[in-house]
């Protein structure tokens, strides 16, 4: 019997002590395109289960169907603690980038949560009806006993042990769709975390920006105050000397009359 797994899908817990100094354009874009690549997969992946899901319960239900949406689950499965990573360098990164980054890992960390919800919730649709429309076998009756308490007993034994392989099946099933279900609550509460955060350092960076601007704006008016002062200081030591030289002048027009 098939055991479910211990396995961590895509937790936010950071587990790197790695610390970057400032905004590097090659890794951020490598990383932009890395996450935007997954996110196309876990949608095409999200695409495939769709419809898988209409074909369960139908003739075309078979083993090979399951297969396929036990493998494709698994696949999408993997990319989300890698897309979370990602995302969780990203937002280290841009910390000091500029607001066009932040607002770019914004958009794609929307975008993952949206994918992610919408997966999610096509993979608790398959688990119901694939809970309701377990695959079985036919009863082979095979060649019998003419004696007819033979027959019957033998037919109780067929099915006695069909049932409690019925039963086994069903339990490793049901833990095998168990298991390809992706817990996104805690994720989801971290990838909002994540939104929450850019946010703020969006609002933080337009609140300097408008703090900037004001400080400009006032040194500009004093610049123009202190020019108009300048100017007046300037006009008054104009007159001052013109009034200067008309009293020299006086003066010495009044010399010149008494000299002669």
């Amino acid at each position: 019997m098939n055991r479910k797994s211990a396995v961590n899908y895509g937790s936010m817990e950071d587990t790197s002590d790695v610390q970057f100094s400032g905004t590097s354009s090659n890794e951020f874009n490598s990383l932009c395109d890395n996450i935007v690549t997954n996110i196309y997969t876990i949608n095409s992946s999200w695409k495939t289960l769709d419809s898988a899901l209409k074909a369960i319960g139908t003739p075309r239900d078979n083993k090979g169907l399951r297969d396929t949406i036990h493998v494709t689950q698994l696949s999408a499965n993997q990319l989300v603690p890698v897309t979370t990573n990602y995302l969780q360098k990203l937002n280290r990164i841009v910390r000091k980038g500029e607001k066009q980054q932040k607002l770019q890992v914004e958009k794609l960390t929307d975008n993952f949560k949206e994918a992610l919800a919408n997966y999610s919730s096509l993979q608790k649709q398959i688990a119901d009806k694939m809970k309701a429309n377990l695959l079985t076998s036919p009863i082979e009756y095979g060649p019998m006993a003419e004696d007819p308490e033979y027959q019957q007993q033998a037919q109780l034994s067929r099915e006695l042990v069909f049932e409690k392989d019925m039963l086994l099946d069903r339990e490793v099933t049901i833990r095998k769709i168990e298991a390809d279900i992706l817990d996104v609550n805690e994720i989801m509460r971290e990838l909002s975390a994540l939104v929450h955060n850019q946010e703020e350092l969006v609002d933080s960076i337009e609140d300097n920006i408008d703090t900037t601007a004001a400080h400009v704006e006032d040194g500009t008016s004093q610049l123009q105050k202190a020019s108009q002062y300048q100017q007046r200081y300037r006009k008054r030591l104009c007159y001052l000397a013109l009034i200067g030289t008309v009293i020299l002048v006086i003066l010495i027009i009044v010399l010149i009359v008494e000299l002669r």
